[in-house]
C-alpha cells in the first residue's frame, strides 16, 4: 500500500505544466477589472473627469490576461539528473 500524495498545486501537474485552472484566470480578469476601474472612478470623482474609469477598466482588463499568461506559460523546471556535469 502506497501513502497518498498530498493534493497540493505542486502535485496537479503534467508533463507539459501546471493544470490549467480556469476559475484562477477568471479571478485574475475579475479582480484586475474591479480594482483597477474602482480605481479610475475615483480619479474621475476627484479630478471631475469621465474617462478615467474607462482606462481603469481596459488597464485592469490588459493586467488580468497579463497575469494568466505570466502563471500558465512559466518554463517548467528541468527534472535534477543523475549525470555529472564535466
Amino acid at each position: 500500500m502506497t501513502p497518498q500524495e498530498p493534493s497540493s498545486e505542486r502535485s496537479r501537474t503534467t508533463p507539459d505544466g501546471p493544470m490549467a485552472d480556469p476559475w484562477r484566470s477568471f479571478s485574475y480578469m475579475t479582480s484586475g477589472v474591479l480594482l483597477y476601474g474602482l480605481l479610475g472612478w475615483l480619479a474621475d470623482r476627484w479630478l471631475g473627469t469621465s474617462f478615467l474609469v474607462a482606462i481603469g477598466i481596459l488597464v485592469g482588463a490588459g493586467l488580468g490576461i497579463y497575469m494568466t499568461f505570466a502563471r500558465y506559460n512559466r518554463a517548467s523546471p528541468e527534472a535534477p539528473t543523475d549525470k555529472p556535469t564535466t
